[in-house]
């Protein structure tokens, strides 16, 4: 008799924000492949549809949806197409972010400190899992939400708060069936880490504190997406999955 696919997602509902690059485009496409219906969203449409399209061309099955996850009116009207369109959510994969300033602490202005942190899109989507028996909220978070990264002051700060905000909700949403965790990847190799990557004396001097020493692939993050998400993680919530070539052990 053949086990269980516990990484099965087949007839689960995704919502992967922030899946036009990165490690949102990653993680929706290993969703997809286990048989979730991926909803692929970031605020260009247009970037979403390319994911999207091909995910549909390797046989998954694949939505677009635009929203900013800055903007509560755009929340409230993605969720009320999510409900109308499917009646329920599953997994959310809260991952859409900026990262608004890069230099000292001091000089950060308002505008860099008003960046949202997914605080309403986990209480909508929290609220929609509660109504049909519960689901699963990953919030991509970073190791900086630990250890602060130089010249990285509010973003660090951001990101700890979503590590606490994760611990929060999962407490508070447990009795709802409603599992709530965070991911927290080292530095990877996508747009949003451009800065670090392609400066040759900046990367030389974070790996040194990397014992794997290089940079991960977004594809390297997905599969800790996919635990999450699935049934193999059904007595885990309110915990902080590193990953992240070892920096947090240093």
């Amino acid at each position: 008799m053949n086990p269980p696919d516990t990484f099965d997602l087949s007839g689960r509902i995704a919502l992967v924000t922030g899946a036009s690059r990165g490690i949102g485009e990653a993680g929706a496409r290993l969703l997809a492949a286990h048989g979730a219906h991926v909803i692929v969203s970031s605020r260009k449409l247009d970037a979403c549809e390319i994911v999207a399209q091909s995910i549909r061309d390797a046989g998954g099955s694949a939505e677009t949806l635009a929203c900013h996850i800055g903007e509560v009116e755009q929340i409230d009207a993605a969720f009320r197409t999510i409900s109308e369109r499917h009646g329920r959510l599953d997994v959310l994969v809260n991952n859409a972010a900026a990262n608004p300033y890069f230099g000292p602490i001091v000089d950060t202005d308002l505008g860099a400190f008003q960046k949202t942190v997914y605080f309403f899109m986990s209480s909508s989507s929290a609220k929609l899992m509660a109504r049909h028996g519960g689901g699963s909220i990953i919030n991509v978070a970073s190791v900086n939400g630990v250890v602060p990264g130089d010249l990285q002051g509010i973003y660090s700060i951001s990101k700890a708060a979503i590590l606490a905000m994760t611990k929060a909700f999962a407490k508070e949403c447990a009795a709802q069936g409603v599992r709530v965790n965070a991911l927290l990847p080292g530095l990877t190799d996508t747009k949003f880490a451009g800065a670090l990557v392609q400066n040759p004396a900046i990367l030389k001097r974070a790996l040194l504190h990397v014992p794997l020493n290089r940079v991960a692939l977004p594809e390297e993050m997905a599969g800790a997406l996919l635990y999450l998400a699935s049934s193999a993680s059904s007595y885990t919530t309110g915990t902080w999955l590193n990953v992240d070539g070892g920096y947090l052990t240093v």
